[in-house]
């Protein structure tokens, strides 16, 4: 299970059955290492994890070639490195991490983010406490992902597009769909809009003195690498058109940096702030942002 949530799949494809009706591991020489290993170093988790993650099987590129699809098409045999799309929950805590936004504090009652409006009425019990939603404010709203309140009968609606289990019964290993559902959530959910908002801002303060410079610090914080040159060029254009847009509406950007609770940095010129909000959302809302490879 280890294994699985570095490379996406187990050593043994059903992570949730290690019987005779499960699969067989598809490098049990390799799965016999490690067992014995990590007993003969103390079960030290973090230690299996560096070497797991260290290893250049890992490190390998994820790129695919005709020749690997073809000889390896599930990547059962490790071919390439793993590529597969990221857990709900971390989706989310890193929209908030490169915004500035997270909450690093360890420990406490579980929170309550965004959520839809009334989104418990209809499956709540009288007298419960849980029977209409109330969401918290303040640092509760930023807190990691893995803290979040989970009514079981109305999970979050953002988790639940991205594949998180309902939690009514245990789930070993998870499936994974790309929906446009998905893309939808990115786009509209008001703490991805209110990530996209305060990442601009550190776009803007710390990207650099013109839009080619920021917009290379957008790409590498959310994405490790620097845009290509036809992308840069794009984004740039966009940022140009988008700015333009806003110039003219100086009320529909205003409205626009409104969305959620945390407030905007009033120094910043609400139009440019807008038009970067815009790129930094775009780039959040990239296949290669929300997939791990």
């Amino acid at each position: 299970r280890y294994w699985q949530h570095f490379f996406g799949t187990g050593l043994v494809k059903t992570s949730e059955d290690f019987g005779i009706q499960g699969t067989r591991p598809s490098h049990p020489k390799l799965l016999d290492w490690l067992a014995l290993d990590f007993i003969a170093n103390g079960w030290d988790v973090k230690r299996t994890h560096k070497s797991m993650v260290m290893c250049a099987t890992y490190r390998q590129s994820s790129r695919v070639t005709p020749g690997k699809l073809s000889a390896d098409p599930e990547n059962r045999f490790l071919a390439r490195g793993p590529r597969f799309r990221l857990d709900a929950e971390v989706i989310r805590d890193q929209a908030l991490a490169v915004s500035g936004l997270l909450v690093a504090k360890i420990g406490g009652p579980s929170v309550k983010p965004y959520q839809p409006a009334g989104l418990w009425k209809p499956v709540g019990f009288g007298g419960s406490n849980t029977a209409i939603f109330r969401r918290d404010d303040g640092e509760k709203l930023y807190r990691r992902s893995m803290y979040t309140f989970w009514k079981r009968t109305s999970p979050p609606p953002s988790m639940s597009t991205f594949d998180a289990p309902d939690r009514e019964t245990c789930q070993v290993r998870r499936a994974r769909t790309n929906t446009p559902l998905q893309a939808l959530v990115l786009m509209n959910d008001v703490q991805f809009v209110e990530a996209a908002r305060k990442f601009a801002e550190r776009i803007m303060l710390g990207g650099g003195a013109d839009a080619k410079s920021k917009v290379d610090y957008a790409f590498r914080s959310v994405v490790s690498r620097f845009p290509t040159v036809q992308e840069s060029a794009t984004l740039q254009q966009l940022y140009r058109e988008y700015q333009a847009e806003f110039k003219k509406s100086p009320s529909e950007a205003e409205e626009f940096l409104k969305v959620g609770d945390m407030p905007r940095n009033a120094s910043l010129t609400a139009d440019e702030l807008a038009a970067w909000t815009m790129i930094a959302h775009l780039i959040l809302n990239l296949s290669e942002s929300v997939t791990k490879g």
